[in-house]
């Protein structure tokens, strides 16, 4: 028997195995000391809800505990941040053992044995002196690894249940993990880690959500229902703040529900903050489209600030069917008398007609060729971009709009420089060309998809009756200070000038008593 008094257990941990009861067992009976201890490293304790990271980490950590017990296997578990790739990983894991012992333990390769079976990683701690088993490496049978069990899960298969340990059975069935694992590794609209791309600058957005939010409050606040109020989509949580300072709704339950893991956290951290006064104050973490969140008639309020063109750009089927089923589902959660307030871009009330565009080629540069921006970083897209006129940045948005967004966005080009294109392919230039941080991002999604009128017959098909209050509006300040100054659009056979069309919706749609 060796010297060493800990087992450093570095890992996810979504999954506990049979094979690794047993392979713990026998490292504690024939290569630690009587009284070692396995020190569990839960590595991205700070994602959940993501296809990287399904299990949150308080669950995984039941797991742990309740594996401790039933095993007799002494545990101490300590949640590791989820952190960049880097070559300073296994230094990293170290020290979060450090800090979440309260500098008691620090593991050493004097004390410690490893156990870590991925290569790479174990190399890292090889390199700072330790020694490592490689678990099911070792191992002649070759056991399923916890992910593979967890794709087990995924995709249905009940075997799963074979392979995993009781504790993990027992705490997946308690609370119906197997379900939340199959709607988060299946989900064709969140990505890895639990964004809407991997491209996203999601500090810029929180940022843009903040500024607009006092703005959009004040367009939608007289018809808010006290009650449920729901806010899908709600990004940072800054509306739900100004609900949250309107005694009208004191009494309310405030309930926020957001796809990307960034800006929940943001959430989650202002409502620790104690930026709300009022106590029922909810913030989930879902997908809408992924699966039914609230009971049917349940809420007075739904808000979509900024979302529905993301629903129907990010669709992974049909895109009006998909819009369809999520208008669909908020008429079903939605009370009798009940309100869902839409707020969004929408394509102008005429988008197949053609204009001709004209835009500045003197405010940068223009190349004879657009750049291939595949598996850039949204910074490197950024500087490209931010680089050209306001021309050749049409044509680029072209080459990217087309393979990221899946649209034809087909236009010709005159003798004159100017484009001949359908209104509202111009119109969703026009509106993106300014988003340089987050280039990749924006050209995977269409604003001007559809109409107002479109968007009042999604409604409508779902149930809702329309208010008279519901409009479509133009954005003068966006069209005054950046779509203007640098373009015109014209009647393509004479040449005249066109006014520019409608960009934005207030669509209020009632569910009847």
């Amino acid at each position: 028997m060796s010297d060493y008094r800990y087992l450093l257990f570095p890992g996810r941990h979504h999954v506990l195995t049979r094979f690794q009861a047993s392979y713990l067992r026998e490292q504690l009976a024939t290569r630690l000391t009587p009284d070692a201890m396995v020190i569990w490293a839960v590595t991205s304790a700070n994602h959940h809800t993501t296809k990287r990271n399904p299990v949150p980490f308080n669950r995984r950590e039941a797991a742990i505990e309740r594996f401790s017990v039933l095993e007799d296997v002494p545990s101490l578990v300590i949640p590791v941040v989820d952190t960049p790739p880097t070559e300073d990983f296994a230094e990293v894991t170290v020290k979060a053992v450090t800090a979440g012992t309260d500098d008691r333990i620090t593991p050493s390769p004097a004390d410690t044995l490893v156990a870590c079976s991925t290569p790479e990683v174990s190399a890292l701690y090889e390199k700072l002196g330790f020694e490592v088993v490689g678990i099911e490496l070792d191992s002649a049978q070759k056991p399923l690894r916890p992910w593979d069990i967890l794709l087990m899960v995924a995709s249905g298969n009940n075997e799963w249940r074979e392979e995993a340990h009781p504790a993990t059975v027992d705490v997946f069935d308690r609370y119906r993990l197997d379900l939340q694992i199959v709607a988060c590794v299946n989900d064709p609209v969140v990505g890895d880690d639990g964004g809407l791309t991997t491209t996203r600058d999601y500090k810029t957005y929180a940022e843009a959500f903040e500024t607009a939010a006092d703005r959009k409050w004040l367009q939608i606040k007289d018809f808010v229902r006290p009650g449920r109020i729901l806010d899908i989509g709600c990004a940072t949580g800054a509306t739900l703040e100004l609900v949250d300072r309107d005694p009208r709704f004191h009494e309310s339950d405030l309930i926020g529900v957001e796809v990307a893991r960034h800006l929940f956290a943001e959430c989650e951290h202002k409502k620790a903050q104690g930026l709300f006064t009022n106590p029922n104050v909810f913030f989930y973490q879902r997908n809408m489209l992924g699966s039914t969140v609230f009971s049917p008639r349940s809420i007075d309020t739904t808000l979509t600030l900024a979302l529905t063109h993301e629903i129907w750009s990010y669709a992974a089927e049909s895109r009006p069917a998909t819009v369809a089923r999520f208008a669909a589902g908020l008429f079903a959660h939605t009370a009798p008398n009940g309100v869902w307030i839409n707020s969004d871009v929408c394509g102008p009330s005429e988008p197949d007609r053609k204009v001709a565009l004209t835009l500045d080629d003197s405010d940068g540069s223009n190349p004879a060729e657009t750049a291939d921006l595949t598996g850039m970083t949204g910074p490197a897209a950024a500087d490209v971009v931010g680089r050209l006129s306001t021309r050749a940045r049409f044509v680029q948005f072209a080459r990217d709009f087309r393979r990221n967004a899946d649209v034809p966005f087909a236009y010709s080009e005159r003798p004159d420089g100017s484009f001949v294109l359908r209104l509202a392919d111009a119109m969703d230039f026009l509106t993106r060309k300014d988003y340089v941080d987050n280039w990749l991002s924006e050209t995977h999604e269409q604003f001007c998809g559809l109409t107002f009128d479109a968007w009042c017959d999604v409604a409508r098909t779902a149930g809702f009756t329309i208010d008279p209050a519901s409009t479509a509006w133009r954005n003068d300040w966006i069209i005054d200070n950046r779509i203007a100054p640098v373009a015109a659009i014209a009647n393509p056979l004479n040449a005249s000038p066109l006014p520019w069309p409608t960009t934005h919706q207030l669509l209020v749609a009632r569910r009847p008593a």
